[in-house]
């Protein structure tokens, strides 16, 4: 964290997922943000869900830091897992191989998203001392017992205040658990926190045999470590909240006896086409494959579109919609880059425009994150730059510029807006679908041909069939540009 913090002017309210409504932020220590947010296991490509969340806590830690806040951000890797090492067999891999690989997918993914890295990223195969510690600490308070084999048991009733987060009763839970009571168990609802090794599986010593940990008490051990046992924010996708996070709440309070957390964020479900995303209904999704057809910024102002806690509906008319919008943005920051003036000075009423407008888009964020009305106060920034670059005089319409920055400044804290306008709006077609770059200018220039020629019919026809092919031509004492249509 930063040594000199600067002030945080307004005040931040967040929902939290265990009291179900919003609270102004109180943090633990004046200034400063302690946040851990559950990341990926890692045996496959992320998918679209995994970008969700990725871009949601990336806009989040934007935000607060642009605001003064000193965000201490970790985002834990799961690199040891039962589907990791089922992975690993199928591919006749070593685990670290897996692993390893896809670990630097994921962060490639991110990278292209625009999502500034974690200021850590712990793995969970460096934490197994400490799992093991806490494990430990859990069996002399009672809270968790060893069977014969080597498997680890948290007793779910020894924790009276088990399921306050999800809201589900323990007695609840037992009377609707499907399945016989594992013979080693003493309860249905009890979870592993160490598990005993099968043969050819990695493993570790521990004093109850050797075997590895449960998922579960892996970020328990991690979140601790690296922010203390009573942090300020726990987050992750709504999936996690039961049983994951409540057996955090479990595993970390019994064995410190502590508060764990004091506020709880969950990013809401992706739904694809109305359906919930899996692979077993075929409407499963990679970061990769979205990439394919979709520029990595559509994929981002996509996701920034909704609210975090928001169900999402990811289709390809949602995220052309998307591509539609931020053009838009492009299409009114390259007007303004071809104005080739330098330092305006915003008049007063100007200035008071993008301060208005500037505070209107803190009070959004501050307010749980409302990224769509955060957006809104960026379309009616370029709504005014729109207007000012209609005006007749050239020092106003130069006052566009000085807009175009205070845009760009905002966009910059949702992660958006840091192409070049025309680059962007020149991107390669969706789908891989339509003309090069190189066919469009060769097509410009046999139309500036038959214009000297005075063949204006050609001419005529050559724009019709570049329109016809998604390219706009736009005409200027300039010269001729194009873009691709929205």
């Amino acid at each position: 964290m930063s040594q000199n913090p600067q002030p945080v002017p307004n005040l931040l309210s967040l929902h939290n997922s265990e009291t179900r409504r919003k609270e102004i932020f109180v943090p633990r220590v004046e200034g400063q943000i302690g946040l851990y947010v559950c990341g990926m296991t890692v045996y496959d490509y992320c998918h679209i869900g995994h970008a969700r969340v990725m871009v949601s806590f990336d806009y989040m830690v934007r935000f607060l830091r642009a605001q003064g806040w000193q965000v201490k951000y970790v985002r834990n890797i799961t690199d040891i897992d039962d589907k990791i090492i089922a992975r690993a067999n199928e591919n006749n891999e070593t685990i670290h191989s897996l692993t390893s690989r896809f670990i630097d997918a994921m962060n490639e993914d991110a990278d292209r998203l625009g999502c500034a890295r974690p200021d850590l990223s712990p793995l969970a195969t460096e934490y197994i001392d400490e799992m093991q510690g806490m494990i430990g600490t859990l069996i002399n308070k009672k809270h968790a017992y060893a069977v014969d084999g080597g498997d680890v048991y948290y007793a779910v009733n020894s924790f009276p205040k088990y399921g306050r987060l999800s809201g589900r009763v323990q007695e609840d839970l037992q009377a609707g658990a499907r399945v016989d009571i594992d013979g080693d168990k003493e309860n249905s609802s009890d979870f592993v926190l160490w598990k005993l090794a099968k043969p050819n599986e990695p493993a570790w010593q521990s004093p109850w045999g050797t075997g590895r940990p449960g998922w579960h008490i892996e970020c328990s051990a991690m979140s601790t470590c690296n922010l203390g046992n009573h942090f300020d924010i726990h987050g992750g996708g709504g999936d996690l909240l039961f049983p994951h996070h409540e057996n955090e709440i479990a595993q970390s309070e019994a064995a410190t006896g502590e508060t764990y957390v004091n506020t709880w964020l969950h990013v809401g479900f992706v739904n694809v086409d109305g359906e919930k995303m899996s692979k077993s209904l075929g409407n499963f999704f990679t970061i990769r494959d979205v990439m394919q057809q979709f520029a990595p910024e559509v994929i981002r102002y996509f996701i920034v579109g909704s609210h975090y806690r928001s169900p999402l509906n990811f289709s390809d008319s949602a995220l052309k919609d998307a591509k539609q919008a931020l053009s838009r943005f492009y299409q009114t920051l390259k007007a303004v880059s071809e104005l080739h003036v330098t330092n305006v000075i915003l008049n007063d009423h100007n200035q008071v425009m993008a301060e208005n407008l500037k505070s209107r888009f803190n009070v959004a964020m501050n307010d749980d994150f409302n990224t769509p009305e955060a957006l809104a106060a960026l379309f009616e920034l370029t709504r005014e730059i729109n207007r000012v670059l209609r005006l007749e005089a050239v020092d106003e319409r130069a006052q566009a510029i000085g807009l175009a920055a205070c845009l760009q400044e905002l966009g910059a804290i949702l992660g958006l807006l840091h192409s070049n306008p025309v680059d962007f709006l020149q991107g390669e077609a969706d789908a891989g679908q339509g003309m090069t770059a190189d066919q469009i200018v060769a097509h410009i220039e046999a139309r500036q041909n038959a214009k000297a020629a005075r063949d204006f019919a050609l001419a005529d026809q050559i724009r019709k069939n570049l329109l016809e092919a998604g390219v706009v031509l736009e005409d200027s004492k300039n010269g001729t540009t194009w873009r691709r249509a929205e």
